[in-house]
Formats: structure tokens, C-alpha cells, sequence
């Protein structure tokens, strides 16, 4: 099969097409045809040798696809083989065949195209385990996220405010706070001209949000711990701005605020399971209503994957960067 590899760590252009055998789903696992892929920022992390795959783990990056199952071990399930599905993987997507345990596995949503279900496996799945069951984003609460022209960003703009909550979110030039207003945030911020903290106060008459969905960290946290409602969480998914922070511990205790994070590639199949048996539950009706919609930035082939992390790296996009595979 066809696949992109790391030939070494380094910039964008050690992505290299290559052959590999086509892997063999071991028991629990299917094998998928792949049609398309989406590409994130832990790819960019893992080609600059900054995010190792698991144990166990394909070293071909990827993490999302979407295609048709064609062979693996579909006991005990509702799948079959020839269904079009999308799926989580720890890596291996971009290539032509990729396995998938099981339990990460579901169907296309209805109405949505291949390339299209491929959008979602990534960003839904860390979106849902971290603002709905880390961060228990309630009934009338507030979320505000950070880096919302991201695909992270879009999805959780999109899900929060299909779901009844009022969303707010940054991003870096005014055409990307346009594009997170129309994609349903109430108030987009542009964090180079305005201070998202006083203007989230502003927005919630001092109050503050219940809720930060955080992708920057560093110098972010204390301003974000600032901008928090009393028993506010923020729910940290990347460091892109760095690791380490100072904070103000006597606000964390007397206003009962909570500071957490998580990693998803390396959580169990079946924790992993568990969020998708509640996507399918409760967000793919929404797809299937087209009250959540994909939003694609470009395109790629395969054998371009090296400018889709050029791209990626320039943050020039608004939404997901794809590969089509076939």
C-alpha cells in the first residue's frame, strides 16, 4: 500500500510517500480501506519527533480517517464489511489501509460524504471527553474557547452552541473571529487586539465562564483563571504556548476552580469506546440534522501530505486540513 512516512524528525518536508505491507487487524481490530484522513497538530508534534507514537502504534502518522471496512474481527458488533465508517486510530492514517480497534469505529453519518466523515473522529472525540465529561459543561453554562478557528475550535464551537450554550472564542486576525461567529460563537475576540479577559467579563456582567476549552497554556492560564465564573473549570489539551505557569492558588481555592488537561492518543480502546457510544447517542443525530456541518480549509492528495503540515504549521487555515486517499 501507499503511506507517508517520517524518514527523520525535522520540518515538513522528511514526509516522504513510501509502500508498506497492508497491516493485519489482530482480534478486536478491523481493517479499513482508507478514503481520506484528516491531519492535526499532534502529527506535526510526532514528525518533529516531539510526540512518539504508543507502544504498539503504527508509526505512520494519523489519527483519523474515514473509508470501508474490509476485513477484521466484527464479532459481537452491528458492523460489517463494505460499511463506510470513520474511526480513531493512534496512528497509521495516512496511508491506503489502516486497523482501527473496534470500539473506535463508527458509521458515516447520514448525508455526509467520505471525505467529510473523516473531519470528525479527531476533534469530536477530544472535544466531547474534555469540555462535556472532563470539564461537565452544564445545562446554562458558558464556554469560552481558545484558538477557535482550529478544527478543535470549530468543532466545539459548533457542538456547544447546537447543544444550547452561549460560546465565545479567540483567533488571530478578524476574518477568523468572522468565521467563529458564523459558526455559531456569540462574541468572536481578536487576542491580538483586544483582551479576551475583559472582554469576557464584559459578555458575562463580571461573572465570568464556566467553562475555558484551553490549547495554549502557558501566560494563557492566569488570565484565563481571571476570566473564570466561581466553580470554573479549564479543561488544557496542548501547550502551544508553553508548558509552565504561575498561578494565583488563592483563587483556585476560595472560588473553587479546577485546572485540568488530557492526552487522548494513549487512553485505553475502551475508554476511547465509551466517547464514541455517546457521540453516536448524542451528536450523530445532530450531523444527520446537518446542525453540525464539516468545515474543510484544503484538500491534499496523499503524496502532498508535506504541505498539509506546511500548512498547518502557518496557521493560515480556518477549520480542517484533509488528504484524500482515494
Amino acid at each position: 500500500m501507499r503511506a507517508i512516512e517520517i524518514i527523520q524528525p525535522g520540518p515538513a518536508d522528511v514526509l516522504k510517500l513510501c509502500e508498506r505491507p497492508v497491516p493485519v487487524p489482530k482480534s478486536g481490530e478491523v481493517l479499513i480501506k482508507v478514503h481520506a484522513a484528516g491531519v492535526n497538530r499532534p502529527d506535526v508534534f510526532q514528525r518533529m519527533g516531539n510526540y512518539a507514537p504508543p507502544p504498539g502504534a503504527s508509526d505512520i502518522p494519523g489519527l483519523e480517517v474515514a473509508g470501508e471496512i474490509v476485513d477484521g474481527d466484527l464479532d459481537y458488533t452491528t458492523l460489517d464489511i463494505g460499511d463506510q465508517v470513520c474511526a480513531l486510530v493512534q496512528g497509521g492514517g495516512y496511508a491506503e489501509y489502516v486497523v482501527a480497534p473496534v470500539q473506535q469505529v463508527l458509521p458515516v453519518p447520514k448525508g455526509w460524504s467520505m471525505l467529510e466523515a473523516a473531519t470528525i473522529p479527531e476533534n469530536y472525540f477530544t472535544v466531547w471527553s474534555n469540555v462535556f465529561d472532563r470539564a461537565n459543561l452544564a445545562a446554562g453554562e458558558t464556554l469560552l474557547v481558545q484558538g477557535g478557528s482550529s478544527g478543535i475550535g470549530v468543532t466545539a464551537i459548533q457542538l456547544a452552541a447546537a447543544l444550547g450554550h452561549r460560546v465565545f472564542a479567540t483567533a488571530g486576525t478578524d476574518d477568523k473571529v468572522a468565521a467563529c461567529v458564523a459558526l455559531g460563537a456569540e462574541r468572536g475576540i481578536n487576542y491580538k487586539t483586544e483582551d479576551f479577559g475583559v472582554v469576557v467579563k464584559e459578555l458575562t456582567n463580571d461573572r465570568g465562564v464556566d467553562v475555558i476549552l484551553d490549547m495554549v497554556a502557558g501566560d494563557y492560564l492566569p488570565r484565563e483563571v481571571s476570566c473564570l465564573a466561581d466553580d470554573g473549570r479549564i479543561a488544557i489539551i496542548a501547550t502551544l504556548g508553553g508548558g509552565k505557569a504561575t498561578l494565583d492558588m488563592g483563587q483556585v481555592l476560595r472560588r473553587r476552580l479546577t485546572v485540568t488537561g488530557s492526552t487522548l492518543r494513549p487512553r485505553s480502546a475502551e475508554f476511547k469506546g465509551e466517547i464514541a457510544r455517546k457521540l453516536k447517542e448524542k451528536v450523530w443525530p445532530l450531523m444527520a440534522e446537518r446542525k453540525l456541518k464539516p468545515v474543510i480549509h484544503t484538500v491534499f492528495p496523499l503524496e502532498q501530505a508535506a504541505a498539509a503540515h506546511a500548512l498547518m504549521e502557518s496557521s493560515g487555515h480556518v477549520g480542517k486540513i484533509m488528504l484524500q486517499v482515494i
